[in-house]
């Protein structure tokens, strides 16, 4: 029980740590240290815009952009769209070589105004997700532009936040419930949970790297099978603060198969290294070969974890908001044919969902269990080491 315990408290303390190694963007906002004070020329492209952006709506000529669309919606972003044109604006946190700037994103009116800095004098604008500075005609002005480090809460970095401090309420809870309830019967969450977490002890981590030293990386397979799953979850439900597509980002996926990498790396005896140089019984020449395909391999392994559930997860949320969109492009052609095609579309939207939800919990599990197949091709001993033991 007490093992338990101990493994669920480990599991919460990596959740803290990956704070650090996800969302490096995780400095809190103070919007009184910046003032709206764009420049009249600024002011004036702006506004130049939006009369155009409204004029073109008026006259019907702005057509739906259905790749526009499912971009935004896949992509990360510095405000947290609801609806229309609701939404919840985040921290913009520059840092230049002028100073630091914090301001909130809704200074960018949805990317239809410009923002000068009163502390550095710099004017930003929101151009496709990404924070430019722009020259008094509203022309980006890419040589400072360059220099900037954005480390803004965006809307991935929030959703990262938010998934860590739930997981950790959630395995606290469980934590607590163990010490309350020494010897008993799980209940309520615990009873959830603790299924879950035999299935990834037995049939992943001790069906895979073994009986003897499973237990060391009990902590990091647990945290990265509830870190994605949840996360995976939490991007199906369309509603702030869900409906970030974090573990479709690569920066993320790349960030969990470089730790996966890590330990294989730093966990790997003299036997896995003996397999990947020079693999025993093998002729001399037939090495020349062999040895730089083991190098890559290793290389290759963690790219297919990283790829794998980056492609899965974003082409889901792809192809159902595809089909979503059929309904506006074919009502743009006949308003009758949008509504008669809404039917078989948002049928199919909500099969694609239900496929998703199942599509949420087997990437946690295959990254889980190939990261722990890796572990135990790293840690494996030799026959002859094994027979030298016993």
């Amino acid at each position: 029980m007490l093992n338990k315990i101990n493994t669920l408290r480990i599991v919460f303390s990596l959740f803290l740590t990956g704070i650090f190694l996800l969302g490096a963007n995780t400095t809190f906002a103070d919007d009184s240290l910046a003032t709206p004070a764009a420049t009249q020329h600024a002011v004036e492209a702006a506004e130049s815009h939006d009369a155009t952006h409204q004029n073109q709506e008026a006259h019907g000529e702005e057509k739906f952009n259905a790749g526009k669309m499912i971009l935004e919606h896949v992509g990360d972003a510095h405000d947290w769209h609801i609806a229309g044109h609701l939404s919840i604006p985040l921290p913009v946190i520059i840092y230049s070589e002028s100073g630091l700037d914090i301001f909130s994103s809704s200074r960018f009116e949805h990317g239809h105004a410009a923002y000068e800095s009163e502390k550095t004098g710099i004017i930003y604008k929101i151009h496709e997700n990404k924070v430019i500075a722009v020259d008094f005609n509203g022309n980006e002005n890419k040589a400072l532009t360059e220099t900037f480090y954005d480390i803004s809460i965006t809307k991935n970095v929030a959703s990262l936040l938010f998934s860590v401090t739930l997981l950790c309420w959630i395995f606290i809870s469980v934590a607590k419930a163990y010490t309350r309830n020494p010897g008993k019967a799980p209940k309520g969450l615990q009873s959830f949970v603790e299924p879950i977490i035999i299935f990834i002890r037995d049939d992943v981590a001790k069906a895979s790297i073994g009986e003897k030293k499973y237990k060391k990386f009990m902590p990091y397979l647990l945290t990265v099978f509830f870190f994605i799953w949840i996360n995976n979850l939490m991007g199906l439900i369309p509603i702030a603060p869900f409906g970030a597509n974090l573990t479709g980002n690569v920066a993320v996926t790349l960030t969990l198969a470089t730790i996966t990498f890590i330990i294989t790396t730093i966990s790997a005896n003299g036997h896995y290294w003996r397999h990947i140089f020079a693999m025993p019984g093998v002729p001399a020449w037939v090495l020349v070969l062999l040895t730089p395909i083991e190098i890559l391999g290793l290389f290759l392994r963690p790219f297919v974890l990283m790829v794998r559930l980056f492609a899965n997860i974003t082409a889901g949320h792809i192809i159902a908001l595809s089909f979503f969109s059929l309904i506006f492009i074919f009502g743009e052609m006949n308003t009758g044919a949008g509504l008669g095609f809404s039917l078989f579309s948002t049928a199919f939207t909500v099969f694609m969902m239900v496929m998703e939800l199942l599509v949420a919990f087997l990437q946690a599990y295959v990254f889980t269990l190939l990261s722990a197949v890796y572990f135990g091709a790293a840690v494996e001993e030799g026959h002859h080491e094994e027979a030298h033991a016993h």
